[in-house]
């Protein structure tokens, strides 16, 4: 059953997985929110385990950073381990001067600077989109437990050390953040049948220089974390 990049076998992934994209993250959830967690997967150290919340079984796996690392292992999640749905939890850097640090964001469609989309030969142009159903679920989770959230578009780019200042561009144009995976994880559910949604945390202002330690991104954004468990137990 092994893959390239995932050593597990058929069976050991929940239909429902989790991808943070720092494999530390990965491993906090699941020691910390999962019951009997075990270990999946630790190929190039994208680490994944599956458990249970609420007594729903949950696999949560890091993606890694950036488009080819998370097309790669959320592609191989959907097509081989039979996985249904993927929440991204991650960070991001905030765009819209209505943002904060630790605030939340919901991705229901992702602006993109990336090339992923070019193997598919479209005759125009894709609008990577969340699934509604994973969207309105995760938001529904997040008022009853009392998180808020901004729900919108994000941009995701291939550039993290950018030459060129284009984050006021694309505040022009509503964007609430700025990450690197959420475009690629959509157009691969998209093109496989499958589900995702991207929950961030934001770790950063480009625009202000205002940012969080490494060490507060691995640990401290746990409203995210349990806003993503909440929902995979609600689906």
């Amino acid at each position: 059953m092994a893959t390239p990049h995932i050593s597990a076998a058929e069976g050991d992934f929940a239909k429902t997985v989790l991808m943070p994209g720092d494999p530390l993250r990965a491993k906090l959830i699941a020691e910390k929110f999962l019951d009997d967690a075990r270990l999946v997967n630790e190929v190039r150290g994208a680490l994944g385990y599956t458990g249970k919340y609420k007594g729903k079984s949950v696999s949560v796996m890091a993606s890694g950073m950036g488009v080819p690392s998370i097309g790669i292992y959320s592609y191989e999640l959907f097509k081989f381990y039979g996985v249904e749905n993927i929440i991204r939890i991650g960070t991001a850097g905030a765009v819209s001067s209505e943002l904060k640090v630790r605030d939340i964001v919901m991705a229901m469609s992702a602006a993109t600077d990336s090339n992923f989309a070019h193997q598919y030969g479209l005759p125009g142009t894709p609008a990577p989109a969340a699934s509604f159903e994973l969207l309105i679920t995760a938001y529904e989770c997040a008022k009853q437990m009392g998180i808020n959230v901004k729900a919108g578009q994000i941009f995701t780019t291939d550039v993290f050390y950018s030459e060129n200042d284009t984050l006021v561009q694309w505040q022009k144009m509503g964007v609430l953040a700025v990450e690197m995976e959420c475009a690629a994880l959509y157009l691969n559910a998209a093109r496989l049948g499958k589900k995702a949604l991207a929950i961030c945390t934001v770790s950063d202002c480009p625009l202000t220089g205002e940012s969080c330690s490494s060490d507060e991104r691995e640990k401290s954004f746990t409203d995210m974390m349990k806003l993503g468990l909440e929902c995979a137990a609600s689906i």
